[in-house]
């Protein structure tokens, strides 16, 4: 049972004793019959009651505080504190190697330019260096280095004839031997090593006769040795085989060509005329040394 606050009994004692409803002495029995379990039950009653609604959450635990960083190593610490290099500086560490490159530039002589015949004739003997070597060291053809084309042909004329018509139209003309008869060491029999492919375009091959003498050119003088200032090579060099040959410039500009039976008279640079020997068609051994 529920215990009666003292105050509000005595509220309704003085509100019935107004109204004439009873007094202190019924009040007084009606405390008395009060059992004699309330106390317990309001001693329990008045206990405060707990809170309402969901459980009060319990509080997080504090996290751990955080370890000290590990110290740097010495080399680290030390590249730390170093001065770093300014940006301006980087820059122009930038622009080191290409400043380095404009100097050697400038500082380095360009490569010689070959003009004329030994220019064209080394821009065109890559086709041929697959049988005679890069540098005319032979292979599956004779070879060219140590004067060994100028055995074979002592004359230029000689050479620009087989290189012109090569070993097919050579075997075709009946002659077995091509160039100097008398060549230290033997001489060359047609297919004797090889066959050489013709180059004339009379003869179906893919040069012009002024990339003919060329390479004949490159192959005496810059890969076979020929002195151009010796007393024997000095005047086929100055018209055969110079910038100014008068020769090359005739057949650029197509006034006659390799092939042919006749020559014209040609004019050398200090305007004097002088006169070839004829290349013509496949021939025995060497014209030009016979006439020479």
């Amino acid at each position: 049972m529920t215990e009666i606050p003292e105050h509000l009994l005595k509220r309704s004692r003085e509100r019935r004793a107004a109204i004439g409803k009873g007094d202190d002495a019924g009040d007084a029995d009606t405390a008395a019959s009060t059992p004699a379990s309330t106390p317990a039950t309001t001693e329990k009653a008045a206990a405060p009651a707990g809170p309402s609604g969901p459980p009060v959450r319990a509080a997080a635990p504090a996290p751990e505080a955080p370890k000290p960083p590990k110290p740097d190593p010495a080399y680290v610490t030390a590249a730390k504190q170093r001065r770093k290099v300014p940006w301006w500086a980087m820059a122009t560490l930038g622009l080191m190697p290409v400043w380095g490159f404009m100097y050697v530039r400038a500082v380095t002589e360009p490569p010689e330019v070959v003009e004329g015949p030994l220019g064209i004739g080394a821009e065109q003997y890559g086709t041929c260096a697959a049988c005679h070597g890069a540098a005319g060291g032979g292979g599956v053809g004779y070879p060219f280095a140590g004067e060994e084309v100028l055995k074979t042909f002592p004359n230029i004329e000689d050479q620009l004839r087989y290189v012109y018509w090569g070993t097919g139209e050579y075997n075709l003309a009946g002659v077995d031997i091509y160039g100097n008869p008398d060549r230290e060491g033997g001489p060359h029999v047609t297919n004797g090593l090889g066959v050489m492919p013709q180059q004339g375009s009379l003869a179906g091959g893919g040069l012009t006769d002024y990339e003919i003498l060329g390479v004949v050119c490159h192959e005496r003088y810059t890969l076979g040795g020929a002195d151009p200032t010796s007393e024997e090579y000095e005047v086929e060099f100055e018209e055969f085989c110079s910038e100014e040959s008068a020769v090359f410039s005739a057949l650029e500009a197509g006034e006659f060509s390799l092939a042919d039976e006749e020559v014209p008279a040609l004019v050398d640079e200090a305007g004097e005329e002088f006169e070839i020997d004829v290349i013509g068609p496949p021939v025995e051994g060497s014209p030009a040394a016979a006439e020479g």
